[in-house]
C-alpha cells in the first residue's frame, strides 16, 4: 500500500500535473480567452492591495525561481564554482524563510481583503478561495520543512530531492527511489505543490503566462508610426 501510494504520488503524479498545467493552459487560451485575466479587484477596492499584491507576487515568483534552480542544477555544477552542499543548504534555508515570509505576509493581506471587504467577499468565487487556501497550505507545509531542514545541515535530503527532480523531468527511472528515507514534511509539502500545477488552468492563475510572455516585449522590433498628412 505504502510503495503503491510512493510509486502514484512521485513517479505518476508529476506527469499527470504537468501535462495538465501545460495541455490546459493551452487549452483555455484557446477556447475561452474571455476568461484569460487576472480578475482585478482593485476597481471595488483598493485597500490593502499594494501591500498585499507586491509581498505576495514578489515572494511567491521568486520562490518559483528559487526552487527551479535550487533543484534542477547537479552538484558538480555548484562544486565547479567552489560551492559546498552545506553552503547551498544554509543558503536554501535562509533564502527559502525569507522569501516564504514576505509571500506568506503578502497572501494573508489579501486573503483578509478579500474577507473583510464586503463587495469583494460577494464577487469572489469558489476557484479564488481555493486558489489561495491552497497556496497558504503549499507556503505552510514549505516553512514547516526548514524546522527538519535544520536538522538536516549536511545537505544530504536537498540532494535526494535534487536527484528526485533531474530525473522526473530527464524523464529517468529510479525517481521514486531517491526519495528514500526523505521526512513526511517534505513530501505533502511536494504533493500540494505538485496539485497547485493540477488546478492552474482552472483558476485566475493562468494570468501569469501573460506575465512571462510579457518579456517578450524587450525583444519585439520597433513599431513604426507614421504622422497622418
Amino acid at each position: 500500500m505504502k510503495d503503491g501510494l510512493n510509486f502514484f504520488f512521485f513517479g505518476v503524479y508529476p506527469y499527470i500535473a504537468l501535462s495538465i498545467f501545460f495541455l490546459g493552459s493551452l487549452v483555455r487560451f484557446e477556447r475561452e480567452q474571455y476568461t484569460w485575466k487576472s480578475d482585478s479587484s482593485q476597481l471595488l477596492r483598493s485597500g490593502s492591495l499594494r501591500w498585499g499584491s507586491n509581498l505576495f507576487h514578489i515572494g511567491i515568483i521568486s520562490l518559483f525561481f528559487t526552487h527551479l534552480v535550487g533543484l534542477l542544477t547537479p552538484p558538480a555544477v555548484y562544486h565547479a564554482f567552489g560551492v559546498t552542499t552545506e553552503f547551498k543548504q544554509l543558503l536554501a534555508i535562509i533564502v527559502g524563510a525569507i522569501l516564504g515570509i514576505i509571500c506568506l505576509i503578502g497572501l494573508l493581506l489579501l486573503i483578509h481583503r478579500r474577507w473583510a471587504e464586503i463587495r469583494i467577499h460577494h464577487n469572489s468565487t469558489h476557484a479564488d478561495w481555493v486558489t489561495l487556501l491552497w497556496i497558504l497550505l503549499v507556503l505552510a507545509f514549505g516553512l514547516a520543512t526548514l524546522f527538519t531542514s535544520v536538522q538536516h545541515t549536511d545537505g544530504a535530503v536537498m540532494i535526494q530531492l535534487g536527484e528526485w527532480s533531474q530525473r522526473i523531468v530527464t524523464f529517468r527511472s529510479g525517481a521514486v527511489g531517491a526519495l528514500e528515507g526523505v521526512p513526511l514534511v517534505y513530501r505533502l509539502h511536494m504533493v500540494l505543490g505538485m496539485t497547485l500545477f493540477l488546478i492552474f488552468p482552472f483558476t485566475r492563475l493562468v494570468h501569469v503566462w501573460s506575465g512571462f510572455a510579457s518579456v517578450t516585449y524587450l525583444v519585439r522590433p520597433w513599431q513604426l508610426v507614421r504622422p497622418r498628412r
